[in-house]
This record gives C-alpha cells, structure tokens and sequence, in this order.
C-alpha cells in the first residue's frame, strides 16, 4: 500500500544519478546566484569588490553592468549567465585593465559527482600600474588569486548551508 510518506525518501524513486544530477545543478545555481548577488555586503564573498566601489548600473535576467573594485583599482564589467555552464564577465572600462580582461566562470561534474567550479582570469594592464599587477598576478598572485577563489566559492556555499548535499 502506497504511504505519502513514502516520498519522502525520494531515493526509492529517483535513481542516485539523477539525485547527483540534481544537486550538481542546484549547486551551480548557487554559485550563480552568489556571483550575481550585487547587493550590500559583496565584499564578504569577493574579497576584490569592495563595499563602496560597488555600482549596479544594470542588471537584466541573464546580465549586468557593474562597477566594483577595491584598493585604488576599479573596473566596470558586464556579467554574463545566460549560459548555465558559465558565467564571463568582461571589462568594458577599467582605470587599470584593458584589452581582453575578464573572467570566465565554467561549471560541470567531475567523474566522482562532484562539482566543478573553475575560474580562467586574463588581466591585461593599460596603464603602469596595470601592467604590473598583471605581471604580478600572472607569476606569483596565482597563489592569491586561487585562494580569493577557493574563498569566495566556500563563503558562497557558507551562505547557503542550508542546501542539503545527497548521501
């Protein structure tokens, strides 16, 4: 005889890569949800994008236009997730970076089931100072830079600890 609560152990159900499935894409919902949270207290999550450099000048359902920075160094970016295995944002204006300066945000599942956020940065200075944090982030500020990641993706997921992972 069928009992309501037998939904509740939906894993009688679903097939556990479709629970896998799922949660791979809740957890990708998650971060683009957190990568796209303009509001106050941004400079929690990214340690680069402080409080009061943070201007919204747009934000539709699948992009923005921003202005954030810190430290003296600030740039306007469009964000991009239209796609849901990525998010990119590009510099449109910047008083360091030029050129093709952005970040690109990819998501997937490794073969384990778990998932995968990786970040490719391309900074590419316009000016003395940009040419030099460039050439300093692109040797030894890996380092920072990965570690400003693996810290953003930990207080994204902090943030939201509620979402329950599967067994």
């Amino acid at each position: 005889m069928f009992d309501v609560r037998d939904l509740l152990q939906w894993e009688r159900f679903i097939a556990p890569s479709a629970i896998r499935t799922f949660y791979t894409l809740a957890v990708i919902l998650l971060v683009i949800a957190g990568l796209t949270d303009f509001g106050p207290g941004r400079e929690k999550v990214f340690s680069n994008s402080a409080d009061d450099y943070l201007k919204v000048h747009r934000v539709g359902p699948t992009d923005a236009d921003v202005t954030e920075g810190s430290g003296g160094v600030w740039e306007r970016l469009r964000y991009d997730w239209s796609n849901r295995d990525r998010v990119v944002l590009t510099t449109t204006d910047s008083n360091t970076w030029g050129g093709n300066s952005g970040y690109v945000y990819t998501f997937g599942r490794s073969p384990d089931g778990a998932t995968d956020v990786n970040v490719v940065i391309v900074r590419q200075g316009k000016t003395a100072k940009g040419r030099f944090l460039a050439l300093v982030l692109g040797s030894v500020g890996k380092g920072v830079l990965k570690k400003s990641f693996v810290n953003s993706v930990r207080a994204i997921e902090a943030n939201n600890s509620g979402a329950a992972h599967p067994s």
